[in-house]
Formats: structure tokens, C-alpha cells, sequence
């Protein structure tokens, strides 16, 4: 097994306020059951807040060119529905046997209706979804020839949501907080998690000691100062800080040091592709990528982070999150479109990387 690279992390390069602390006693998987800490999981409980989406696969082959445009003619074979955005974050928690609370808005169109069926088919209650007749819900259709993606349409608004749906989603969490084990706020900058909605989440999970984890975009990238976990990706901390960004160790380093004292977050997650994962707290610790065979990297970052919420809800260190994280999304690469993590692929993938 390749072991994490850990680097020291100048103090004064890193400081973060105090206002996360944790009411649950901290351990290492290494000196855990791997089967014990997975039926952990099934009693705990995570909220997940932020854009929610509805995603259409249409799948097909393409034979033609077509005589009105120069464009390919895909030949229909099948279509899939799936849910993307902070219901795939969801299922992917829910998918480990976590009681999982699912937040957002969607419209009061067809895809509405078709997103809760689905959400139900997975176990999940759509009672804390607000429906705003004035937005679409938010519909990504993809059309895919032999596994490509060919074209995607997408139905959207990014406008932020109105205060009457803010004063929802702060109700429907306040009555909720005190059972809480973490929230997750995924960040799709369809306009759900505005600088008011964030504020009043904060002030709710801190008030409890709850962890907050968050998956940013670039708009809002600095909204979160203070959260407990922010998960970048390499893309997004090159935009966000104005510099061009390559994969390499020592640039990360450099960008997560300047980008730290900016959030003032607990602990900073890197996603970087084919290079892993790279934590930055007190210390740099990078993870390399699992050599997992790639079909579709789509939803992978959901993943991420939803399995980092379930190891920070059972007590795990960031740098065991990270792993069976990494892990996690290995098994969802394997397949095609946004699809929730398989417990046993997991399982699996954990018993054979922390046995070695």
C-alpha cells in the first residue's frame, strides 16, 4: 500500500476559529472493526442541504449524420432517471443505512413529482422539500452513444431562492438539529444556499455542536468561513484564489495554505482527479486516487463528500474519512452516470486496503 504523505504545516500558516467542538470521542479505524464501524453508521442521522436535481439519461447509438444539420442522430435504446445535485449526496448516505433528512427546493412541475417517486423508491422523504411554483425543478438530461456523452440539456433557474423558502428549510432543520449527527451543504450555485440561508444554518449546527461539511462552487466560494470540513476541488481553488493551478503536490500545498487562512475552516479536502485526495489542517496528508478502473467520473464528488459526513458522524479521524472516502469513490467511477455507492463494492475495498 502506498502510505499518505504527511507534511507539517507552519502554525502560523493555519489558524481557525474554535467553535466546532465534538461531543463524540475520536478514534482511528486501524483499531476498529471495519463491519462494526459500517452498522455505526446505520444509527446516525445527517442532514443534506443545498441544490437538488433530477437527472435523465438518454442512451443510444449513433449510425448517422443528419441530413438537415451536421449533427449526429442518436438511435434511442433506453432511458434512466436518476437523482443528482444534494439528493445524490443523500442516497449515497442513505445507501451506508444512515437516516438521512433531505432539504432544498423544487418546482411544482411534472420532474417535481417524478423526483419525489424517486426519492421514495430510495427511502427518502420528500416532506422537507419546499415547492416553488416560480422555478423549474432542476432537470440535467444527458444523451449518451456507447457510453459518450453527446449533449446535455439542462432546466434550471440560478436565481436565489426566496425568503419565504429560506424561513422553510430554517424551520423544517431547527426542529431537527439536536438529533443531528453533521450536516452537509452541497453547493451547486443554483441558488439555494444563499449567504442568509448559510447563516442561519451555521448558527443552528454550532449551537448544537454539530460538524458542517461543505461542498462548494465557485460562486459563494467564500461563504462558508468557519464550516468544519470545505471540499474543493482543484479546479475551484485555482478560480476562487486567481491563479493557475497545476496537480502537483507542492502547488497544492501552497494554495491550501493561502486558502485556509482565507476560510478559517477546521479541515481542508482537496479532490484532485487522478492525484487523490489532499487533506490540510495542521499538516498536509495526501491520499492517492484508488486504482479502480474509470468509467464516469460523474457524481464521484458527492460521494466524497457524503461518505466524509458518515465518518465524521461515527467518530472517525478526517484522515480515515478521507480513505474509505477515496475508496468510495473508486466503486461509484466504475459506473456509468451519478449512482449512490454500493455498501458491499465498499466493504469490500475497505477489508482489502486496510487489511494490507
Amino acid at each position: 500500500m502506498v502510505r499518505n504523505k504527511l507534511i507539517e504545516v507552519p502554525s502560523r500558516a493555519l489558524s481557525y476559529n474554535n467553535k466546532n467542538i465534538y461531543r463524540k470521542k475520536r478514534f482511528s479505524l486501524h483499531v476498529m472493526d471495519i463491519d462494526t464501524l459500517f452498522k455505526s453508521f446505520q444509527k446516525k442521522k445527517i442532514a443534506v442541504i443545498g441544490d437538488i436535481m433530477l437527472d435523465r439519461y438518454i442512451f443510444g447509438h449513433v449510425s448517422r449524420i443528419s441530413p438537415e444539420y451536421p449533427v449526429p442522430v442518436v438511435d434511442v435504446t433506453h432511458e434512466t432517471l436518476r437523482l443528482g445535485g444534494a439528493a445524490n449526496v443523500a442516497i449515497n448516505i442513505h445507501a451506508m443505512g444512515a437516516q438521512t433528512m433531505l432539504l432544498g427546493i423544487i418546482g411544482t412541475d411534472d420532474n417535481a413529482e417524478t423526483l419525489k417517486d424517486l426519492m421514495r423508491s430510495h427511502g427518502l422523504s420528500p416532506k422537507n422539500l419546499f415547492h416553488d411554483p416560480e422555478r423549474p425543478t432542476t432537470c440535467k438530461t444527458r444523451v449518451l452513444s456507447q457510453n459518450h456523452h453527446i449533449a446535455r440539456v439542462d432546466y434550471e433557474s440560478r436565481d436565489e431562492v426566496t425568503e419565504p423558502a429560506v424561513s422553510f428549510i430554517d424551520k423544517h432543520l431547527k426542529e431537527s438539529v439536536g438529533s443531528l449527527d453533521a450536516i452537509v451543504l452541497q453547493d451547486y450555485n443554483k441558488g439555494t444556499l444563499t449567504p442568509a440561508l448559510i447563516g442561519k444554518i451555521f448558527a443552528s449546527a454550532f449551537s448544537e455542536n454539530i460538524p458542517v461539511l461543505v461542498d462548494p462552487k465557485l460562486k459563494g466560494f467564500f461563504n462558508y468561513s468557519g464550516c468544519t470540513v470545505f471540499k474543493p476541488n482543484l479546479a475551484e481553488i485555482g478560480s476562487s484564489l486567481g491563479i493557475a493551478l497545476n496537480n502537483t503536490d507542492d502547488e497544492i500545498e501552497r494554495a491550501c495554505t493561502i486558502l485556509m487562512d482565507k476560510m478559517q475552516c477546521r479541515h481542508l479536502v482537496v479532490t484532485r482527479s487522478e492525484k487523490g485526495l489532499t487533506i490540510c489542517n495542521d499538516r498536509f496528508t495526501h491520499i492517492p486516487a484508488s486504482s479502480l478502473e474509470v468509467a464516469d467520473v460523474s457524481g464521484a464528488g458527492d460521494t466524497v463528500i457524503g461518505m466524509l459526513s458518515l465518518g465524521f458522524a461515527a467518530g472517525l479521524d478526517i484522515e480515515t474519512s478521507a480513505e474509505i472516502a477515496n475508496l468510495a469513490a473508486g466503486t461509484v467511477c466504475q459506473e456509468v452516470g451519478a449512482v449512490p455507492v454500493n455498501p458491499e463494492k465498499l466493504f469490500s475495498a475497505c477489508r482489502e486496503h486496510f487489511d494490507k
